[in-house]
This record gives C-alpha cells, structure tokens and sequence, in this order.
C-alpha cells in the first residue's frame, strides 16, 4: 500500500479535530461489501479508480460515510468491487492527495475531511445565494410583526428573570406548565413534570437516545425518513432496522413485525403528516403500534413536529394518548417550534414519564446547562397566541401548496404525486432514477433541492424521488419549477450529472 511520506503523517495526526497517532478505534470499520454496496458501477468508467474516489469523496461530504472509520484492506474492497488491487490502490491515493483520507503504518485508511471543506449536511443550512430559490429546507419564517409584538411583551419579564442565575435545565416552569397544558388540551394528560424543555425536537432525540441506547442496539426507524435523526443514529453507533412508508403510508403488519423478531430498544416514528411522505398514520395503526412496542420493550420516540399543521383534516391527538393503561410509559413525545412558528427560536421539548424526564434533565447539563431565557419566553407568549397565528399560517400553506401542485401539473405533468392532509412538503414521483442528478443540474437554474435519497436509511434508493417543500410565496414556488422543468429539458447536461452523482447523493 503507498503510504503519505512520514511527515505528512505526523502533520495529520496532530491534526486538532483529529484522532491522536495510535487512538483510532477499531471498532469504527467500514466493510468492504457495505462500501462497494455504496458505489456506482464500474462499468463504462474510465479511469475507474478517479470514479471510485470521486463518489467515496461526495460520500464522506454527505456524512453517509463518517470521519474517522477504517476504509477496507485494499485486497478485500478490489475483491467485493471485481476490479484490480491496483485500481483500489489509485482510490486510496488520489482520496489520501485530496485530504479524504489518510494512513499509517499498522492502522490502515482512515476517511479525513480535507481542509477547508464542510460535511454537506452543514453547507444544507446555510442560506444560499440571493438568486438560488432554496427549496432543501422545509422552515417556514415567522411574520416580523408577531416576533416585533413578543418581543416588546417579554421585556419587563426578561428584566426580571436577569436578577436570577438563568439557569433551568429542565425549562421555564412556566414554559413547561404550558407545553404541559396543551398536551392535555389535546387528549393527553400531562402535568409539568412529564416536561422537558429542549433546543428543538433533534436535541430531544439525541438527550433520549444518549439515555436510552447504546452503540450496536437496534432502532426501527421508517424509511424514508427525517436525515438529521438517521444521521444521529448513525453517529451513536446505532443499528437501524427500516420499515417502509409508502404513498399509501405504513404497513402496520410489516411494523408488528419487526417489532416481534428484531426486538429493538427504540422505534423512532413521525406518524403525524410523516417527513418526507406526508402521512397521516390512522387512529387504528397508532393503538396496533403501541400494543406490539409495548409487547416487545421497545421505547417509542414520537415526533410530533408537524402534527399541528393538519391542512385537510382535524389535528391529530397525541399518539401517546391511544396507549391502554400502562401502555404510555415507553412513549417519548417530543415537538418544537421549528416548523409551526420559527426555526430560529430553537425551543423543542419532550413529554415522558417523570422519572425518565428527571433522567434527561440529568444528562442534558452534561453538555448544555440549559436553554435561552430570551427564547423561552419568546415561545411562552408565541404559544399563548397560537389561536391567532396558526390559522393564517394554516391558510398561507394552503394557498403554497395549491400554487405548488398547479405548477408541477402544468410544467411537469409527468410527475406524478400525492396531495398531503397537511405538513410541509408533497414527495414526487420523477418516474425515474434521476433525483441526484437533477438536484444537481437544478442548482445550476437556481434551484436547491434534496434528493430522495437524502430521506433513505440505505444509500441507492428513493432515487426517483424529490421532497418539494411548499414553504415558500406562491410566486416563488412557481418559478422554482418552471426552473426545474428547464433543467429536466437540458437532457445532455442531466444525463452527464446522473452519471456522476448516481448512488451517491
């Protein structure tokens, strides 16, 4: 194996972000089929190993393989691809020249990131050019007059709160009594102390399962799903056990099921107008699900970010609330503000048993004391006017949805999708394996947005599919797909972009 000359090893092991010489651990390998699984075929490729490197290259960038793993034994990966020990012996080199990887004598290959690059899923929530209509994030922005108005509403209270540590690991009791109440407005009784108060819905999926799991247990997630919770479950070393969601929505057998043989120790689902699909589980699948999560141990972690944005339908009650008695101590409900008002408050929660919420609140000052003062506030007064602001927002993504599927109907009518009863975006059917590549040609019109298979649990599918937001002004939303439609024309271009971006996205 050609190995970096040994000061360059050494100027790479003392590397500040990186693993110290001798202190990788070995327990973090990828496999020579789970890489070769990952790849694009090589036939037709030329120069093959420039190919290879180039997709692992885009795979680290995406996060779907992680920094700091063991690559394969070149012998074992040039055996698992069908191509030369040479040829893996070019990958290696041409990702070590670029800063993708590195080695050491004894160790092996290890993925780096090369300096000055950002993990993808980091450039995914940075704002884009003026000219680039983004439409990768499904976040509504809150109306500045309903911020303006709560702010000069907390100040004298945000004064108060200044003469006190500002500490509250568990959140503003206030806050808490609140997220408390609404919970039991909903069907679901809950008092404070089931309440823990998080920087966002993904906060409180890490504090449970930093708690509750360890690396190597299994978690049933759906598939598609949210990628910010999957990448969270790849980085705690979690095995993930799919269960499909289709147009259809779930399939409460097939869930039962995995329940029953694969035993997980936490289930992860979104069950109210699903991310990406825009589901709405039914009343009846919600109590077969609690039933089998409590028949086999299984904690349940239910998001509920999207639940009160029900567009067609009554809002849904809490899942928890279908459990019989007894049932809803493995229930974990966790919510934010993220998508009914504004990202940027960054104020999620969880509703768990007390016990367990003691537990968290415990571990979370571990890595966070607790959260903004200004912000909980903020969010005290914005869910006490939730009767005023929820209906316009519910009217205006209405009116986006609506402009968004007269617009794909008269552009792109080939495209075949499903109205959602509510939540953010539509899941559309291309009719081919184009997604990736079309993300990518897209962002050359002036258009971001994510692939399918940016939403799978396993690279190489959902490739047919895009998640189009209707976040956006109606106007807006039609130019993003006359654009789309533009780029899908270019079919040169597209094709040459699917042959580089294929499996990798």
């Amino acid at each position: 194996m050609a190995l970096p000359d040994s000061s360059a090893g050494s100027l790479a092991d003392s590397h500040p972000l990186r693993p110290s010489a001798g202190r990788e651990r070995s327990d973090r390998a990828l496999g020579s089929r789970q890489l070769a699984a990952m790849l694009p075929d090589l036939a037709g490729a030329r120069p093959a190993y420039r190919h290879v490197a180039q997709a692992i290259g885009a795979l680290i960038l995406d996060g779907r393989i992680a920094l700091h793993v063991r690559l394969p034994a070149e012998r074992e990966l040039a055996t698992a691809l069908d191509a030369s020990r040479a040829t893996v012996t070019a990958v290696y080199d041409l990702l070590r020249e670029q800063g993708f990887a590195r080695s050491r004598q004894g160790a092996g290959t290890w993925t780096d990131l090369p300096e000055g690059r950002s993990p993808r899923r980091v450039t995914r929530l940075l704002g884009p050019e003026d000219t680039v209509i983004d439409l990768a994030r499904a976040a509504p922005g809150l109306p500045g007059q309903a911020l303006t108005d709560a702010l000069a509403h907390i100040a004298p209270q945000l004064a108060e709160h200044a003469h006190t540590p500002g500490y509250h690991p568990y959140g503003l009791p206030e806050l808490r009594a609140a997220i408390a109440e609404r919970f039991t407005r909903r069907g679901l009784a809950t008092v404070p102390e089931q309440i823990l108060v998080t920087s966002g819905a993904q906060h409180a999926l890490t504090l449970a399962m930093g708690l509750l799991c360890r690396p190597g247990d299994r978690v049933m997630t759906e598939n598609p799903s949210y990628p910010n919770a999957l990448e969270a479950m790849r980085r705690a070393g979690l095995r993930t056990v799919p269960v499909p969601v289709t147009d259809t929505g779930w399939d409460i057998e097939v869930i039962e099921s995995t329940l029953r043989q694969a035993v997980p120790r936490l289930a992860y689902l979104i069950p109210d107008f699903h991310n990406p699909t825009g589901c709405l589980m039914p009343r009846q699948q919600r109590v077969r699900l609690l039933r089998a999560a409590q028949s086999s141990g299984t904690w349940l972690v239910v998001d509920e970010t999207l639940a009160d944005l029900a567009l067609d339908v009554p809002r849904p009650e809490p899942l928890a609330s279908h459990a019989t008695p007894g049932g809803a101590g493995q229930v974990i409900t966790i919510g934010s503000m993220s998508k009914t008002h504004w990202a940027g408050l960054r104020i999620g929660w969880l509703r768990a048993p007390a016990r367990l919420v003691t537990e968290l609140a415990g571990q979370r000052v571990a890595t966070d004391m607790g959260g903004s003062v200004l912000d909980q506030l903020l969010a005290l007064t914005l869910l006490a006017q939730a009767g005023e602001l929820l209906p316009n927002r519910l009217d205006q993504l209405r009116e986006q949805r609506a402009a968004l599927a007269a617009a794909l109907a008269e552009h792109l009518p080939q495209w075949s999708r499903q109205l959602p009863p509510g939540g953010l975006s539509l899941w559309v059917d291309l009719g081919e394996p184009i997604a990736s590549a079309l993300a990518e040609r897209a962002l050359d019109y002036g258009v971001r947005i994510e692939g399918g298979a940016y939403f799978a649990t396993d690279p190489g599918i959902f490739e047919q599919r895009l998640r189009i937001p209707y976040t956006l002004p109606p106007d807006t939303l039609r130019e993003a797909v006359r654009r789309m439609a533009r780029a899908l024309a270019d079919g040169p271009a597209l094709a040459s972009a699917a042959r580089r971006s294929h499996w990798v996205a």
